[in-house]
């Protein structure tokens, strides 16, 4: 690849990316539940832009009533889900290895995160404990630029909150790489002109990002 084709800047997910994935824990729950498999994810993906998960993470709505729509929602798919308890599950270990490569991509490359989250201080949030939660703002400090979806009103997948992303760093989208744990983020991503990683495998993403940033992202 020549250097013309080396990106300006690299964005990165958060939940799923840097940390790890939620979707495990919402699978515990659902096997302790007696609930189907990715049936959250499932009642997640119907009316995306429309659910109690999309006006929770828009700030919309209180975590209060994000439960009560939630546990509606299940309720009119023919189950019982405690809201509560699906909320806990967002919490999330820190990918050393990715914050390794996040490091090493700030040092030649502008970084930016872009997260649908939900608003600080009322709820469970990406970290189980005081000192967890310490970890995680110790790397979301790494980043230049921070967008979250309950500050802006904005949530993945809308275009607006990738085109906001590159405004605040000064890029057109098609000098980014973006890393994300949902395809259906990716695909906005790459109708903007994004490069997208599908993060899976964390070392595998590492390896995808290295061949396109042109240096080493691992020791």
């Amino acid at each position: 690849m020549s250097h013309a084709n080396f990106p300006k800047a690299v964005l990165w997910d958060f939940g799923g990316v840097i940390l790890t994935s939620p979707f495990e824990a919402f699978r515990l729950y659902e096997r302790e539940a007696g609930l189907p498999e990715d049936f959250i994810r499932t009642l997640n993906a119907r009316n995306p832009d429309t659910n109690a998960w999309a006006k929770m993470e828009r700030s919309e709505v209180s975590l209060e009533d994000f439960v009560t729509l939630f546990e509606a929602e299940a309720c009119e798919a023919g189950y019982r889900i405690d809201g509560w308890r699906v909320l806990r599950s967002i919490s999330g270990d820190i990918r050393p290895q990715m914050v390794e490569a996040l490091r090493r991509c700030k040092a030649s490359f502008r970084v930016a995160c872009i997260t649908n989250n939900m608003k600080n201080g009322e709820g469970p949030g990406m970290a189980r404990s005081p000192e967890s939660a310490a970890a995680v703002a110790e790397v979301m400090a790494l980043f230049e630029e921070v967008i979250e979806s309950s500050k802006l009103g904005l949530r993945k997948p809308d275009p607006r909150i990738y085109r906001h992303a590159c405004e605040l760093l000064g890029v057109e989208p098609e000098h980014c790489v973006y890393l994300d744990d949902l395809g259906i983020n990716l695909k906005p991503a790459r109708a903007l002109g994004m490069r997208t990683i599908k993060v899976g495998d964390p070392l595998v993403a590492i390896a995808e990002l290295e061949a396109i940033v042109g240096i080493p992202l691992r020791d």
